[in-house]
Formats: structure tokens, C-alpha cells, sequence
């Protein structure tokens, strides 16, 4: 049952972008057409999924054991990038056409403050399970972060659809672009917020 809560509450109710503000940037600036929406969604959700995997492990096996877990937002930027190079290198090798299809994605998702916030509130994040505060082990750190990344991916579809929308409406001049797109967001924020008594 808790992966269940883990699940729906990070999808829904906490959604890292219109609850938590994190990866805003990305949720702007790729998501005028659904296409370049679902690409950055797949890109992100692969990474943040592994990335908060590999952050896991490194801090409750290597940075927590030695006491140093003051150096967890240098070495989890220093993960990031590193795993975002390797995998561009290896899509670029065994799947050059998945590597055109996501094309610049990968190396924005570098700088995509929400993989690290991910891998960040999985090392501090604790839940109420039955009356008491536990911190995740590894199986629901990974189901946390994956099912961040389907809310991730499920609001900026969601939004690129909107904005697909609102580029054949009449829309008066001075709200054209960005202006409506955040309105647009904020809205969507809201709906979102219908969730939060859910779980």
C-alpha cells in the first residue's frame, strides 16, 4: 500500500512542477508543441529515475558512512552530468536514431533543477507509514522518483496540449506567448491542487 501512496502522491498531488516548481524552465521552453513535449518527458523521466538510483546508493553507501554528507549537492550535480554524457554516449552508439529523436533534450536535462530536487528530497524524504516516519530504502526512492518523472512528463504533455490550443486561439496581442503560458500554468496549477486531499 505504500507504493501505491508513494506512487499517486507524486504524480498527482505533489507534482514536481506544478506543486514544487522544479524544472520550470524546460516546462516553458519545450513545451510548445507536443512532440518536443513527450521527447524531454522520456529523456527526463530515464534520468531522473537512474540518477536518483545511483544518488541513493552513493550517499547511504559512500557519503553517509564516511560523514560527509555535506558534499551531497557537488557530488549528486557531478552524478548527473555524468550520467547524462554516458548515456548520450551510449544512445549515440547502439540507437543514433533515438539519439537524433531526442537531439538537444539530453544536455538540457543536465541542467533540469529537477533531477537534482528528485535526487535531493529522496536522501531527506521521509513518510508516515502507519504513525511512523520512515526514511524510503531503495525500492521506494526508485518508485518515488519514477513516478515523479510520470508527473513530470504527464503535466508538461498535459500543458503542451493546452499551448498547442492556444496558438490556433484568438488571444489578445499582449498576452501572446509566454504571457498566456503562464496563465496557462497557473491554472493548471490549480486543477492540480484538486488532488492534494487525496492522499
Amino acid at each position: 500500500m505504500e507504493y501505491v501512496i508513494i506512487f499517486i502522491s507524486a504524480i498527482f498531488v505533489n507534482n514536481i512542477l506544478l506543486s514544487q516548481f522544479l524544472g520550470i524552465c524546460p516546462f516553458l521552453g519545450v513545451s510548445s508543441k507536443k512532440s518536443t513535449a513527450i521527447g524531454m518527458s522520456g529523456a527526463v523521466c530515464f534520468v531522473i529515475t537512474l540518477a536518483t538510483v545511483v544518488t541513493f546508493l552513493l550517499n547511504n553507501y559512500v557519503l553517509a558512512p564516511l560523514k560527509l554528507e555535506f558534499l551531497q549537492t557537488i557530488s549528486f550535480i557531478l552524478v548527473i552530468a555524468a550520467l547524462v554524457q554516458s548515456v548520450e554516449i551510449i544512445l549515440k552508439k547502439i540507437a543514433p536514431s533515438l539519439y537524433q529523436a531526442l537531439g538537444i533534450f539530453l544536455p538540457l536535462i543536465t541542467t533540469n533543477c529537477a533531477v537534482l530536487g528528485v535526487a535531493l528530497t529522496v536522501v531527506t524524504k521521509q513518510f508516515d507509514f502507519s504513525g511512523t516516519m520512515q526514511s524510503l530504502n531503495l525500492l521506494e526512492a526508485t518508485v518515488y522518483a519514477f513516478a515523479t518523472s510520470l508527473g513530470y512528463g504527464l503535466a508538461m504533455i498535459i500543458f503542451s496540449s493546452l499551448r498547442e490550443h492556444l496558438a490556433l486561439a484568438n488571444v489578445p496581442k499582449a498576452f501572446k506567448g509566454i504571457p498566456i503560458a503562464l496563465i496557462t500554468a497557473g491554472i493548471l496549477a490549480l486543477a492540480f491542487m484538486g488532488f492534494s486531499g487525496l492522499v
